[in-house]
């Protein structure tokens, strides 16, 4: 090894050339704008088409869409969702959900249960945070989904235009799921697309 060799490797161990080096790279850095979101204070802007939490959906004069048609649990590839149907009593031949639920520890968001269903009673929101120290809170039940329903009906609805599920003009508000009548006298007047 040649003395001027020799000499160049001491002054880079004795002046920490390798650290300067990198330090170089680290400064040329400093000045760019930071990409990271500072996630707790600042919030991402989700889109439409967010597939986040499920809310049940009610129609403009506070009647429930849901018929309990089991569509939405019967698509569901992880079976999350369990829904008990019954009679309704006062509108012979219509069926409602008397029970829903949705373990959304098993849900894998993918919305096969939101295009199932016949008369949009379900959609997705933009809400993801889900952080809990008990699982059990996790289970949703028919009570807490309308609550999120309500909560974030803005959000459920462009979610149900940008999946074309329901269309944002008034004949789509008028349209309600048609059952078939009770023979001794009609329970709900025909729809204007069946007249």
């Amino acid at each position: 090894m040649s003395v001027g060799t020799l000499t160049k490797k001491v002054l880079q161990a004795a002046l920490f050339y390798e650290i300067w080096d990198a330090m170089k790279v680290t400064f040329k850095h400093m000045f760019h704008k930071p990409i990271t979101f500072q996630y707790p204070r600042e919030q991402r802007t989700i889109p439409d088409t967010h597939r986040g939490a499920l809310g049940l959906l009610r129609y403009d004069d506070g009647r429930e869409r849901c018929v309990g048609c089991d569509l939405c649990e019967a698509a569901c590839p992880s079976r999350c969702i369990k829904v008990i149907s019954a009679e309704d009593a006062e509108r012979p031949l219509q069926r409602y959900a008397s029970e829903f639920y949705i373990d959304i520890t098993k849900c894998v968001f993918c919305g096969y249960c939101v295009e199932a269903c016949p008369v949009n009673a379900l959609a997705m929101t933009k809400v993801y945070e889900f952080s809990t120290h008990d699982k059990r809170t996790l289970m949703f039940d028919k009570k807490r989904l309308y609550d999120i329903g309500e909560r974030h009906l803005d959000d459920a609805k462009k979610y149900l235009y940008a999946h074309n599920q329901e269309k944002n003009v008034e004949e789509s508000r008028e349209y309600r799921y048609y059952f078939p009548q009770s023979v001794a006298k009609a329970t709900q007047s025909t729809p204007k697309h069946l007249s």
